[in-house]
Formats: structure tokens, C-alpha cells, sequence
């Protein structure tokens, strides 16, 4: 697949996360919890940042550390996903359902990078 055929997409996460993607060989994102019905990755960079340094930083459940992920996954299958606003205009994710995520993780082109790490 060439670069053309690819959607760069971030994800903000907490120290569990990040260990999970780390066991899965930086490959795949670890399946939703019960109370958790989608996955989101985000469209910006700069809306990831915001995420793990104003939430994740300061949850227990996040081990009060937030990570910025970069991945590519196939563009023609991620255009299935609507894109949402939630708050603002850069406040933009992608919301892909929980039973969905298996089948996005193989659409992944290569390896999950972490760009950023904050602590409080």
C-alpha cells in the first residue's frame, strides 16, 4: 500500500493502554472495555495533545500520565467513520463502534508511535 492510500490518525492514552499496545508488538489497540462502546481516535495532533495533558494527566486510571500515539490505517476503510465534533473545531474524532475494532487494528499500516509524553 502506498502513502497515498493511508490517514494518519492520533490516539491520547494512560499508562494501561500504552502497555497493552506495547504487548501487542506497537500493532494493535487493545479491545473496549465493557463501558466503553466506541474507540476514538482523534484527527489532529494538537487535539491529542490537549486530551493527554489536560485529562489523562490527571486520572487515576491513566496512571496520571498521558501518551500521544501516531498511527497510518487505510484511508478508504476509515472513510466509513463519520467524523464528530465534540466540542470544537479542533475537537475532532473518529468514532468506531467497540465490535469494530478488532477489524480496524488489521487496518493499521505498520507500527503505533508515541510522539508525546506528559506527567503532572
Amino acid at each position: 500500500m502506498n502513502t497515498t492510500n493511508m490517514k494518519t490518525l492520533y490516539r491520547p492514552v494512560g499508562q494501561a493502554e500504552l502497555d497493552l499496545i506495547v504487548a501487542s508488538e506497537w500493532k494493535r489497540f487493545p479491545p473496549r472495555l465493557d463501558w466503553q462502546p466506541i474507540f476514538y481516535p482523534v484527527l489532529t495532533e494538537e487535539y491529542a495533545i490537549f486530551i493527554a495533558k489536560q485529562w489523562n494527566t490527571k486520572d487515576q486510571n491513566s496512571g496520571f500520565v498521558g501518551y500521544v500515539l501516531q498511527f497510518e490505517v487505510d484511508a478508504e476503510y476509515v472513510q466509513r467513520f463519520p467524523v464528530q465534533n465534540v466540542g470544537g473545531p479542533e475537537s475532532l474524532e473518529l468514532w468506531v463502534p467497540a465490535e469494530e475494532l478488532e477489524t480496524f487494528n488489521d487496518k493499521i499500516v505498520g507500527t503505533i508511535q508515541v510522539t508525546h509524553e506528559f506527567r503532572p
